[in-house]
């Protein structure tokens, strides 16, 4: 897959479910789960035991989800996602060297940035899209003036977002949401009630499904 197919089909699903958990043992589960709710692309952070094993693991059992790596902080650890199968980079700050790796590979990177010079910077050296965190501080409101002057770059705003606030993240102009915390919840999971967190991507879903059909009718 192609970096331009693989931009595309993020923004086209809208959603990038975030995996981020202290134990391996779960991780395929867990994709499993939201996959089942919709969500077609994941990533896994980096700082998750196990992350490339289950990076690895992902594409062989879930072949249909587009799987990328998070929480990338640098050009090593960008390599070896990739090797391991990672479709895309995402980082939560401005990290040149990560973009660079990303570069040689053919692989497009979502560099997190949050000022206005920070996503000009990141975009500006080859951001496929720019991550805005940490969206629970900055809110809507703040995507949609950055939007107003950089209205060229894609923003992916992330941290604190969930299926009742997406609506008014995608409004004001993001591009996809990415949710984490909220989608995986930890306490589900630790019970192995797998459910809960296909119920959460269904919602996720339908939030952005609903709100980009309510920017169309206008």
């Amino acid at each position: 897959m192609v970096r331009n197919d693989v931009v595309e089909r993020l923004v086209a699903n809208g959603a990038l479910g975030i995996i981020r958990i202290q134990t391996a043992q779960d991780l395929i589960a867990i994709a499993k789960a939201l996959y089942e709710g919709g969500l077609s692309c994941l990533e896994i952070t980096m700082n998750t035991p196990g992350a490339l094993r289950a990076i690895e693991a992902a594409q062989e059992e879930l072949p249909t989800v587009l799987m990328g790596a998070g929480t990338v902080l640098d050009a090593v650890t960008a390599r070896q996602a990739i090797l391991a199968g990672a479709k895309f980079l995402v980082t939560p700050t401005v990290k040149l060297d990560v973009l660079e790796v990303a570069h040689r590979y053919g692989v497009p990177a979502i560099i997190g940035a949050m000022t206005p010079t920070e996503i000009l910077t990141a975009w500006e050296a080859g951001a496929a899209m720019v991550k805005v965190f940490p969206a629970s501080v900055l809110g809507p409101k703040y995507i949609q003036e950055v939007h107003g002057p950089l209205p060229q770059i894609p923003l992916v705003p992330t941290g604190g977002v969930t299926a009742e606030n997406t609506p008014d993240f995608i409004k004001a102009g993001a591009a996809l949401v990415c949710v984490g915390s909220w989608l995986v919840d930890k306490k589900a999971v630790t019970e192995g009630r797998f459910a809960v967190l296909t119920e959460r991507a269904r919602l996720l879903v339908e939030a952005v499904r609903k709100a980009r059909e309510s920017l169309a009718a206008k």
